[in-house]
């Protein structure tokens, strides 16, 4: 460790105990995460470099890297840097990644979008250290690692409770950004020590300025040094610019020579300024501007700032970089030391620096190129308000801002609203902006405040129009459903209303009476006037939007080819249109829902196949509903780890996880759902436990909430039984039968297991119910279809007749539906027992067991075999098949395999996912898994093995 470190580490003893122990721990076999926090300066570095000079004395191996402030354009720079793995090192290991991350395909590196296979790699690296000695991975300044970086972080912390790893992660409380967020909530636990650093105290600055300065510090220097408010390194650069300078005397003390001495520097800015006079006037000029621009910025931005040509400022640059105050970050450049930048900026007189700023907006604005968020910046620096050209540009700009930077843009938006503007037209104009800004960003209480404002000011009618629209979304994304209805109600009242926005506002007016208050009649009333408006108005999304409210409608009543050809009407309307991608996603999973429903089971895969190609054309392959939709789908067809595959690929957040306005919420109850069904139905306890609480956080509160809870209610049901409490599972799924006005819940398809549990507790009455509830739905059904094979399987169950049983099962078999096939077989095997038909009980059984089997499910097998043996059948020699291996080739499902093909004949990440329908993170997801399988670090070897194996196999129609 170096002086300069222990000088850091002056305060921190605790600190450095506690990494201490936990070396000691890892030494005796017992790894684990140790995160440091705290600001700039406070002595994180120090602290790690002081900690990896411990696990060297203690015989470990020490990794250490730092995060870079400037984007990189490789992800994973942060573990690269760590594990010093170049193009050109010696080790070929590391050697061979290098190379794979640089070949071939630098695009998909540069959208990170791809990288898993070598995050794969990587942490077989470390796998590898760790077998051959305990390692210590210090990471620093995590605060600017990439997402890649982060998620690997993430992985290494969850294997470290295994492996003889001690993971130290350093980062400031901010920026936070989300991948740092979710890696922290990730890391809480028992097996995570937390070390907050803040400022040191009045002894521990006591002792630094002696051994800064040299020897003990007199009042005068103490009190000085008290300016750098226990910041370590701040404390130290103040030190030794007056030691430097030489306005301190060390005798016996080290003190001021004159306290009053007015040249004495008066802050930490000073200081470091001072430190720069060995730069030319002309380079300081310009890097005072470039500090104006932030920690990293363009080199035509400061020339376009100092008036000046890039060829003049050009020798600048390079005597700023030869001094190390600058640093080449491709084609930006940045501050080496942030607090170089500070003392530069800090320098600028505060008028000026206002003044600056506010030109420095105007003037990037004028650089074709420029971000947005930029400009941005440099307005939300000045700290102004009032200023004409600034509330134009912000109004201009607010719908790219939205999307770039939605924080910013609301914060400058507030401070101009804030400040006071006198025209009530601009002043309008701007809370229409953050109204929209604040919807999105899920601040619904003053997004509706604001959208209220916009309204009073507002005089022309369509922009009206717009910000009722917003009102409603906000209030009804709020949880105020009956204030959006009566919102809408007012704005239709409205005579000078244009008819496009009538139809929007009745369309989704619709929407809110059925999916809200499960007004189904009024809303179906809305629905066609709706129509009829936007029809004759010529407006393409109010059309669309109230065909997909008749859609909604038709479903609920179970008049599913009507449904079909309202969805296939909207979809016409919007292919002619060419816009209103949201819509037109949310009509094609509504689409496949239908389908589903009509029991045209492949027709739903081929339209899945048509909702991808879309989102790929649009540049929006990785919504996450579509893979909650996939995923869906998936569970009933059976493919339960290409479920699981699509369901691990979405960002789990409420925020992108909602049908962008249409609907809210439903999507994270079907994600937490449909995991936790499988996990419940592989015996997976744990992992259905984690989803069912995450699930159940949140209760419904409308019809549409409702109507995305089933999976998660009967997983829960489920998993009540699997723990000996069938009592309490029908009571769970007895809810079911509580089917409110509007709600399209398919109740249908768990009530079998209703009809089930009932018999297994002797509770006839109950089944009878469930039973009754189940011919309604098919009664109700325009053609025979899901709901009709569900009440033959219910009837025949309940009532003891293995034909109505055969019936459902030959449905199920003809659409090609396992899922339910295997349920029918189970309960056909039980009442053929029942009735002595040995033989043909034996051939159900073993073919429910074999499907159960393909899915997994193997609490399903044991509750069929445990069911039969009361009649003592047994499965015999056409038992479970053989459970599929966990490692190697035939441990990969068939979706794994075909990509495995893919892969080994070049096919991209981005390629595969477009001519299998998935999207980019599913297909990155499952490439991941066959990494693993095959005990694999790169595609490279994923290519030999299928070569070896089957050459012939391997596509070459590139």
């Amino acid at each position: 460790m170096s002086p300069r470190h222990a000088i850091h580490l002056v305060g921190r003893e605790a600190e450095l105990a506690v990494l201490s122990d936990s070396v000691a721990r890892l030494r005796a076999g017992t790894g684990g995460v140790v995160l440091i926090e705290g600001e700039p300066g406070i002595g994180k570095s120090s602290l790690v470099a002081a900690a990896a000079a411990v696990g060297q004395e203690s015989g470990c191996t020490v990794l250490r890297g730092t995060a870079d402030q400037v984007a990189h354009p490789l992800p994973l720079r942060l573990l690269f840097d760590c594990l010093e793995i170049t193009q050109h090192t010696p080790h070929p290991r590391r050697a061979e990644i290098a190379r794979f991350a640089h070949a071939r395909r630098p695009d998909i590196f540069l959208k990170s979008a791809a990288h898993a296979a070598v995050a794969e790699m990587l942490i077989n690296l470390i796998d590898e250290l760790c077998a051959g000695s305990p390692t210590v991975m210090m990471l620093d300044d995590v605060q600017w690692a990439d997402d890649a970086s982060l998620d690997v972080c993430r992985r290494l912390a969850q294997a470290a409770v295994h492996l003889p790893l001690l993971l130290v992660l350093s980062f400031r409380p901010v920026p936070q950004e989300p991948g740092l967020r979710r890696l922290r909530a990730a890391l809480r636990g028992p097996g995570t020590t937390e070390i907050s650093l803040g400022p040191l105290g009045p002894d521990a600055v006591h002792d630094l300025v002696s051994d800064v300065a040299g020897a003990q510090p007199g009042p005068a220097l103490v009190e000085f040094a008290a300016q750098a408010s226990g910041n370590p390194l701040y404390v130290r650069e103040l030190v030794e610019s007056l030691v430097r300078e030489g306005v301190v005397t060390v005798d016996g003390h080290a003190e001021l020579r004159d306290t009053s001495l007015s040249s004495v520097p008066r802050s930490l800015a000073a200081a470091l300024d001072s430190r720069l006079s060995f730069v030319g006037d002309s380079a300081l000029d310009m890097l005072r501007a470039a500090a104006l621009l932030g920690g990293e910025f363009a080199v035509t931005e400061v020339a376009v700032l100092l008036g000046r040509s890039i060829f003049e400022i050009a020798a600048d640059l390079k005597e700023a970089v030869a001094a190390g105050i600058l640093v080449d970050a491709g084609r930006r450049m940045g501050f080496r030391h942030p607090l170089i930048r500070q003392a530069l900026y800090d320098g600028i007189p505060t008028a000026l620096r206002v003044a600056l700023h506010r030109d420095a907006a105007r003037a990037l604005d004028g650089i074709g190129g420029v971000e947005p968020q930029r400009v941005a910046q440099q307005l939300l620096a000045a700290g102004l308000a009032g200023d004409r050209w600034t509330r134009r540009w912000l109004v201009d700009t607010a719908s790219v801002l939205a999307v770039r930077a939605p924080h910013m843009a609301a914060e400058l938006l507030r401070r101009e609203l804030d400040h006071g503007v006198a025209d009530a037209g601009e002043r309008a104009a701007l809370s229409m902006a953050l109204a929209r800004i604040l919807v999105g960003t899920g601040e619904h209480e003053e997004a509706a405040l604001h959208a209220r404002q916009a309204l009073a000011g507002s005089t022309e009618p369509a922009d009206r129009g717009r910000m009722y629209w917003v009102l409603a979304r906000a209030l009804v994304s709020g949880g105020d459903n009956d204030a959006a209805v009566v919102t809408l109600g007012q704005a239709l009242e409205r005579p000078d209303l244009p008819d496009a926005w009538r139809s929007r506002l009745l369309a989704s007016l619709a929407m809110f009476q059925r999916a809200g208050s499960g007004a189904l009649e009024a809303a179906e009333v809305t629905a066609r006037q709706a129509l009829e408006i936007g029809e004759s108005a010529g407006d393409a999304f109010a059309t669309a939007y109230a065909l997909i409210d008749l859609w909604g409608n038709h479903s609920v009543q179970r008049r599913h080819l009507s449904a079909l050809e309202c969805v296939d009407r909207a979809l016409g309307t919007l292919n002619s249109a060419g816009d209103h991608a949201d819509l037109r996603a949310y009509a094609l999973h509504a689409r496949i829902f239908t389908l589903q429903n009509l029991s045209r089971w492949s027709d739903a895969e081929g339209a899945l196949g048509e909702a991808r190609r879309f989102l790929l054309d649009n540049d929006r392959a990785d919504d996450a509903m579509s893979s909650v939709t996939a995923a869906v789908l998936m569970y009933w067809l059976g493919r339960w780890d290409d479920t699981l595959a699509e369901l691990d690929s979405v960002d789990q957040s409420v925020s992108a996880m909602t049908y962008r306005g249409l609907r809210e919420r439903g999507p994270v109850w079907l994600w937490h759902g449909v995991a936790a069904l499988i996990a419940v139905r592989r015996d997976e306890r744990a992992k259905a436990g984690a989803h069912l609480r995450a699930g159940l956080r949140q209760p419904p509160v409308t019809v549409a909430d409702r109507e995305n809870t089933d999976f998660l209610l009967c997983a829960r049901a489920l998993a009540a039984e699997q723990s000996g409490d069938p009592h309490q599972a029908l009571a769970y799924l007895s809810h079911l039968l509580d089917r409110r006005p509007g709600e399209m819940t398919l109740i249908h398809q768990w009530l079998p297991a209703f009809v089930r549990l009932a018999l297994a507790v002797d509770d006839r009455s109950a089944g009878a119910a469930a039973l009754e509830a189940c011919r309604a739905e098919a009664a109700a059904e325009q053609v025979p279809a899901r709901a009709a094979a569900a009440a033959d399987w219910c009837a025949g169950l309940h009532e003891g007749d293995p034909a109505l049983l055969r019936s459902a099962v030959d449905h199920y078999r003809a659409a090609g539906v396992p899922v339910e096939l295997a349920g029918a077989l189970e309960d056909l095997a039980v009442v053929l027992a029942g009735r002595g038909s040995t033989t043909e009980c034996k051939a159900a059984l073993a073919e429910a067991v074999d499907l159960y089997s393909g899915f997994g499910a193997v609490w399903d097998v044991r509750r069929a075999e445990a069911r039969l043996r009361e009649y003592g059948i047994r499965c015999g020699v056409r038992g479970a098949r053989a459970k599929r291996a966990a490692h190697g080739w035939d441990a990969l499902t068939p979706t794994e395999h075909k990509i495995a093909l893919l892969v080994a004949a070049g096919r991209s990440t981005a390629e595969i996912a477009q001519s299998m329908f998935l999207t980019r993170r599913t297909t990155q997801t499952h490439i991941s898994h066959i990494l693993a399988k095959l005990g694999m670090r790169s595609r490279v070897e994923i290519a030999r093995e299928a070569f070896n194996r089957d050459p012939g196999a391997v596509p070459t129609d590139l």
